[in-house]
């Protein structure tokens, strides 16, 4: 148990010195970012600007129906809107064309089939 103790001691001694580094440094960094402000003319505003620009140009907004969203990219005022189908397979599936080709239609391409045999007829 000893053995913990001592450890536990070590770890609250190198915490405190780790803290008082931290301080010196905290310190001197505030005094060479003053330094550079006042040589360049920097001014607090200028800085909150700076990041105000910064935090606008990492977090992309868009308008969908009026609400603003944080993705980014473009999305339709149809999207989620269902679409007939296009493609009807041997079993009875369908798929509209739209995004991944299923993996019924995959298999029947790799069979050498094409898309359009199974095209549904209006």
């Amino acid at each position: 148990m000893n053995n913990l103790v001592d450890i536990q001691n070590q770890i609250q001694k190198l915490q405190k010195q780790a803290s008082e580094i931290r301080d010196r440094e905290f310190d001197k960094t505030i005094q060479d970012i003053l330094t550079k402000m006042q040589a360049f003319g920097i001014a607090v505003k200028d800085l909150q600007s700076a990041m105000a620009g910064a935090r606008k140009s990492r977090v992309k907004t868009k308008v969908i129906s009026g609400v603003k969203s944080k993705t980014g990219g473009t999305k339709k005022k149809t999207a989620g809107v269902a679409v007939a189908a296009k493609f009807r397979g041997p079993n009875g599936e369908s798929w509209s064309g739209r995004g991944l080709t299923p993996r019924w239609m995959a298999s029947l391409i790799a069979q050498g089939k094409t898309k359009e045999d199974f095209a549904i007829q209006s």
